[in-house]
């Protein structure tokens, strides 16, 4: 494991934290980190850091990382997605809204409006050593990485998102996922 890509990784995550805090704008880590703060440990090397936060928070947040050294990149349109990078590690910012009913979908882009996991945002908070993050609910990790691949047709499955899985359900245990439901 590359442990000094980890670390330098896990500062961004802070900061990001912290900058959101003092904005007030909340934010939840998704993918591979949010499975790790979840278990409270680095499992893998990880491309990127992955977050999801409110469409309506969009502006403000760029802005401020813009000012803390953050530099956009090319990717999908911004109202769907932000990405950036800084010292090299890049992260991706998934907007999120809600409908009428009050459920969480997607914020914006060709999807937008279509309904995420429901309690994905359910007030999951994980930890690496000192570190404190929002993630998304384990059991939503788990519905997004199996179904990722029906929803974007063309998108092979992955053998990271199948141990991400494995290792997700061992942790809450064999009969369960976070929200009550039996894993299928």
């Amino acid at each position: 494991m590359d442990t000094e890509r980890a670390e330098r990784q896990l500062r961004l995550i802070a900061e990001v934290v912290r900058l959101a805090g003092e904005l007030n704008v909340r934010v939840w880590l998704r993918g591979g980190w949010a499975m790790d703060f979840f278990l409270g440990e680095v499992t893998r090397d990880h491309v990127d850091v992955d977050w999801f936060a409110w469409a309506h928070d969009a502006a403000v947040l760029r802005a401020a990382l813009l000012r803390h050294g953050y530099r956009p990149l090319d990717g999908p349109p911004p109202e769907q997605q932000l990405d950036l990078v800084k010292e090299g590690e890049e992260l991706s910012f998934a907007w999120l809204a809600e409908d009428g009913p009050g459920r969480v979908v997607v914020g914006g882009g060709p999807w937008a409006g279509q309904p995420w996991p429901a309690g994905m945002l359910d007030g999951t908070t994980g930890r690496i050593g000192r570190q404190v993050c929002p993630v998304v609910s384990p059991a939503a990790q788990i519905e997004i990485k199996r179904m990722m691949p029906v929803w974007v047709p063309g998108r092979p499955r992955r053998e990271k998102d199948a141990a991400d899985i494995a290792r997700l359900e061992r942790a809450l245990g064999p009969s369960r996922t976070a929200s009550g439901r039996v894993p299928g």
